[in-house]
């Protein structure tokens, strides 16, 4: 690798460095110790300095210096990992630079020349790079000791690197931190003990930050159930966000492909780099936090201050720009914020120079003036720039603003274009908020009920006059605390769509709705049947839902949501929520706060696998920890607390509570997402801590919560008696009644410093302990079944299983959109989650099979697999592997030899060797896909072809449950097949059967006995094959084929006796044309032939070292994807 030139003093050197060769101009060093027997104490002294200091000596162990006459400074000018590559610099520079340097003078000319090339060389090299960091010299020195030192492929891209100590017991071993694409990588090199870590992302179940007394802070990764520590960064904070977001990338690229397929971001590992991921997190914590659009991301951040109008102050804080949207937060974060759409802004002005002052005006009458802002005058030309298409006469009004500081002086007309805007939006669907057609307030006759309902819509009218109303209002402490009291009835869907961030979706998408409901409905989906099934399901007892109005717009909304995000569809529990939406939302909005529920504010929760909600449950375990450790020393089994909980989450506790008091906790759910539904949590159980810590069991506890919901109540509410659900019986008089008021209240009190930042880390950590919680699930019962099946120990079968699961995730690793990530489903039966193809099955043959070493192993490897293709869909599962080296390992002589002959009669057998004489040695990788996917008819099969296409499809639109089934009823009682059952070989299949053996018998002990045997069995099943034809046919007999003079070349036997010779040469048989399929042998006849020659047997029947072979194949997995 070429570097730039930087200046040496030799004389400091000469003790770590060995000169190699020199020239008048060039000197090539080798490190000392390196490439030496031993290398002795220096050797070890050397080596571990390059391991620990961070310098251009530690990356590689060769170097070449630039000299010049009578100077002790020298130009490091190039390094090398390999004594190839440093010799080919070398030869480079003398060819092309030598030469030259003659014609110069002076030495400095002939020394900034040669630093010119080099730094030409140097640009050549990067055009084609992905290094794009700070310091890229320094980081392509890293970049080369990476890959010197790991051997990954060349496709895996570094993101950084960090030096770092790993602990092994109570010693730390001091090295490198290298954070990959696909690995996190650890090398260290101390005093001859070499330590290499390699990790990859998606076996990781745990990360996070640790402290004890030994460690004062530490970064936690466990992976298959080791446990590796790692501490003394420089920036501890900085390295475990980029590990997590690593982490956090690989699992939802190969486990979560649901919601990774919709994000255009990461679609490419090759364009992954450390800014690009940091970037990335603060985009989606910026856009959580405001409730933005998924698309939005960050574009810039600047500290300033924000001038409170109502409460005559300037608040510190940031200010985040993305492409359509002005966010302010305070510092604590819940004192002030606010959010300003940029289709709403009208005018944007420089205010005082002096303050470095910026003044946005908006549509709704309202003025924003930050001050303290970095790089203020360019700022407002952007913000210009960014409205000017949407608003033209804007200069004119922004001077007005500078003018007239009275936010008053707004022009209206962009309020009504903004509210003409709206209604064409809501045109499609006009039908009104439930809840206004089935209770509508009555004016004149008003209860306390009512009038405490018009007192809470009086305290929103004064904060709405103080902090303006829409979008751009500011949020502070008094609109919380307003929350938790309880939205009013008649400003919950505006509030419920404001707070969500659903009312910016729904304005920049008018009509969509009403499209979406034209195209889906009268659509028969298997998400449309569910829905149908669950309509009358959603809140009974309420009038709006036993009417044919509130039924409908359940359904529109629900089935309109389907069609538009097939992947999630429908998922029970969210016909709940939507009911609750409808009661306080028109259709349209209900729709969009649906959309923001299901995408943002609960991502993953309403899928098949609900891992989100198993995510935020887990959540929940660990704040219970914090927070209440004495109810967690009381259980033994924290299992309890999901269980129970599961439905809180899916819900949003509309299941547990009465709907009056249930739709408070959805008011605070709106405003500070799961945060909320997380504190309500913990306040229900310290509620009832004391009953909870008397029980003797989980279903005592159950029943004391659900005691506790049926208590709670929500004595403000304005509904009528009749939808009110709040249990009135005997059995919770022992209860008090609990107003949930207080409860939401008493949570903010209690556990308010929860804070956002918090929740998202912990959820981000706990999505890698779920899933590969569920892949251990589907791992054990794959083992389960397939254990049956095969005389593989359980252990053994284990680690098998882990290696082709291994092989799935390594064809994705490297390849942009890898159509190998659509083999894995987890909606599919626990077998066919995970599948592989033709070139990931070669990969594992190579590895595994004992019969790898053949000289076509590569035909053996694509017979095998088309043989275990049934379904011909080209791709087989773990079950189908697992019981084919099965065979290879344990099966018996007659099991082996069937194996064989099957994998040389259609439909495995394929002629490979059609093409080219040569091919079958070894297959290309799209010539191995294509023989894989030729149909070859076989007369046995041809009456299993209507049965093979009743087959349910695999993870192709609906699963046909009943054909499944019948597939497994079919497997349960299919009789164990005969023999006899097997078709004939004909003469081309037998012959490169013959062949077959012969290259399995080469390099074995007995190897020259075993191919004079063969010699034999061959000769006289072609006699017995004559014979039989002379006997059954009454016209002359056919000559029998000529044969060859010549022994094979696959023999290697050239001193046996004339005999075999001759017997062998019976291979070299008439072709196929030739012989126009005269020839065929059964079956029984090979194996009884076989049998008569113990040398065979003797070999077929040997023991595979089963353990051996696995161990091998785990260490040169990662080996073999690099070759192919």
């Amino acid at each position: 690798m070429w570097l730039k030139p930087e200046e040496v003093l030799l004389k400091n050197a000469l003790k770590l460095w060995v000169l190699e060769r020199s020239n008048q101009y060039f000197v090539l060093q080798r490190r000392r110790g390196y490439g030496e027997e031993g290398g002795g104490l220096a050797g070890l002294l050397v080596g571990t300095l390059d391991a620990v200091l961070d310098s251009t000596s530690k990356v590689a162990p060769f170097r070449i210096l630039h000299q010049t006459p009578d100077s002790q400074v020298y130009w490091s000018i190039a390094c090398g990992a390999s004594r190839e590559e440093i010799t080919e610099h070398w030869d480079w520079l003398e060819h092309n630079v030598m030469k030259t340097l003659s014609v110069f003078d002076s030495n400095e000319d002939i020394t900034s020349f040669v630093q010119g090339k080099i730094r030409g060389l140097i640009a050549e090299e990067g055009k084609g790079s992905f290094v794009k960091e700070e310091d890229p010299e320094k980081f392509r020195e890293a970049l080369m000791k990476f890959e010197k030192c790991f051997g990954l492929p060349q496709q895996e891209k570094l993101v950084t690197y960090y030096s770092c100590s790993c602990w092994r017991g109570r010693v730390p071993c001091q090295g490198w931190l290298y954070l990959s694409t696909n690995f996190l990588s650890f090398y260290s090199f101390l005093l001859g003990a070499e330590i290499k870590l390699v990790i990859s992302w998606d076996e990781i179940s745990k990360l996070e930050k640790t402290s004890n007394v030994i460690l004062t802070e530490s970064i936690h990764v466990c992976s298959r159930g080791e446990d590796h520590y790692f501490s003394m960064f420089l920036h501890i904070n900085e390295t475990f966000l980029l590990m997590e977001q690593l982490a956090n990338y690989a699992v939802r690229r190969f486990f979560d492909k649901e919601t990774f397929e919709g994000d255009p971001v990461l679609c490419s590992p090759l364009q992954i780099t450390k800014r690009g991921l940091e970037r990335r997190a603060h985009s989606e914590q910026i856009s959580g936090f405001f409730r933005l659009p998924k698309e939005e991301t960050l574009k810039e951040v600047h500290e300033c201050f924000l001038w409170v109008p109502f409460s005559h102050f300037n608040t510190l804080g940031k200010m985040c720009i993305s492409e359509n949207y002005v966010c302010f937060a305070s510092q604590d974060g819940c004192l002030c914020s606010v959010i300003i759409p940029l289709r709403e802004v009208i005018g944007v002005e420089k205010a005082d120079p002096a303050n470095r002052g910026v003044n946005i005006a908006t549509k709704g009458k309202q003025a924003f003036r930050f001050t303290e802002v970095r790089d203020f005058e360019h700022l407002v030309v952007k913000l210009r720039n960014k409205c000017g298409a949407k608003a033209s006469p804007q200069h004119a009004v922004s001077t007005e603003v500078k003018a007239n500081s009275d936010p008053d002086s707004l022009v209206d007309c962009y309020d009504e274009q903004s509210m003409a805007g709206q209604r064409n939006c809501s045109k499609a669907v006009s039908t009104e908020a439930l809840m206004t057609v089935f209770h509508p307030q009555d004016a004149e006759n008003l209860d306390s009920k009512m009038l405490k309902e018009k007192m809470k819509e009086q305290s929103w009218n004064i904060l709405f006059a103080e902090c303006g109303r829409g979008v751009s209002m500011f949020r502070t402490k008094k609109t919380r605390d307003l929350v938790v009291r309880g939205i009013p009835e008649t400003l919950r869907g505006e509030l419920w769509l404001l707070f969500s961030g659903a009312v910016n979706d729904m304005v920049t998408s008018p009509g969509y709705y009403s499209e979406l409901v034209e195209r889906s409905l009268g659509t028969c989906t298997l998400a449309t049947d569910e829905i149908e099934r669950d309509l009358r399901r959603s809140l009974p007892e309420h009038p709006a839902f036993q009417s044919d109005t509130g039924i409908s717009a359940l359904r529109r909304v629900l089935t309109a949501y389907a069609y538009r995000n097939p992947k999630i569809g429908y998922c029970q529990a969210m016909n709940i929520l939507t009911s609750v939406l409808l009661l306080y939302a028109k259709e349209e909005e209900a729709f969009w706060l649906l959309v923001a529920v299901c995408e943002r504010m609960l991502p993953d929760y309403f899928n098949r696998r609900i891992i989100g909600a198993l995510v935020d449950q887990a959540v929940f375990e660990g704040l219970i920890r914090d927070y209440l450790p004495q109810l967690t020393d009381h259980m033994t089994d924290m299992t309890f607390f999901s269980s129970v909980s599961l439905s809180w989450f899916l819900t949003l506790f509309i299941s547990v509570l009465p709907i009056e008091s249930a739709v408070n906790v959805v008011d605070c759910f709106f405003y500070d997402g799961i945060k909320a539904i997380l504190q309500l949590g913990l306040a229900v159980l310290d509620y009832n801590i004391d009953r909870l810590l008397t029980c003797k069991d989980d279903a005592e506890a159950v029943t004391i919560l659900n005691r506790f919901f049926d208590s709670v109540t929500n004595k403000d509410s304005p509904l009528p008696p009749a939808v009110q659900q709040a249990s009135n019986l005997n059995e919770t008089k022992s209860y008090a009644k609990v107003d949930i008021t207080n409860l939401v209240r008493e949570s903010n009190d209690k556990y308010g410093d929860i804070c956002y930042e918090d929740v998202e880390s912990m959820r981000c950590r706990n999505r890698l302990y779920v899933i590969q919680t569920l892949e251990v699930t589907t791992k054990q019962n794959v083992l389960r079944v397939v254990s049956q099946d095969v005389k593989i120990n359980p252990s053994e079968l284990e680690e098998l299983y882990e290696l082709f699961k291994k092989e799935h995730f390594l064809s994705c690793y490297w390849s942009v959109n890898s159509p190998v990530l659509s083999h894995h489903d987890p909606s599919l039966p626990y077998l066919e989650q995970y599948r592989i193809d033709c070139q990931q099955f070669r990969v594992l043959y190579h590895l595994l099979s004992p019969w790898a070493h053949c000289a076509n192993r590569d035909s053996l490897a694509l017979w095998t697999f088309r043989l275990l293709d049934e379904n011909s869909d080209c791709l087989i599962n773990f079950k189908e592997l697992a019981c084919a080296l099965d065979v290879m390992y344990h099966g018996s002589f007659t099991e082996k030899l069937k194996l064989l002959f099957k994998l040389h009669i259609p439909p495995a057998f394929t002629e490979v060797e059609s093409l080219s004489p040569s091919k079958g040695a070894k297959l290309s990788k799209e010539e191995l896909i294509h023989f894989s996917q030729l149909n070859v008819s076989s007369p046995v099969d041809s009456q299993d072809a209507d049965a093979l296409k009743r087959s349910p499809e695999k993870g192709k639109g609906k699963v046909d449950i009943q054909a499944y089934l019948k597939q497994w009823q079919d497997e349960l009682l299919k009789k164990e097949e005969s023999i006899k059952d097997l078709p004939r070989m004909n003469q081309s299949q037998f012959i490169q059967f013959s062949k077959t053996l012969y290259n399995l018998f080469h390099g074995d002990p007995e190897e020259e006995l075993l191919y004079r045997a063969i010699a034999v069995v061959t000769s006289l099943l072609l006699k017995m094959e004559e014979l039989g034809r002379k006997l059954q046919s009454s016209s002359p007999p056919t000559k029998s084929p000529a044969v060859a003079a010549e022994p094979t070349a696959e023999n290697g036997t050239g001193s046996e006796e004339s005999s075999t010779s001759q017997e062998t040469a019976n291979l070299k048989v008439l072709s196929p044309s030739q012989a126009d399929g005269q020839w065929s042998f059964a079956f029984e006849q090979i194996l009884a032939s076989l049998l008569n020659e113990p040398a065979l047997v003797r070999f077929f029947e040997k023991p595979v070292n089963v353990k051996a072979k696995l161990e091998d194949a785990k260490i040169s997995q990662l080996k073999a994807r690099r070759r192919v």
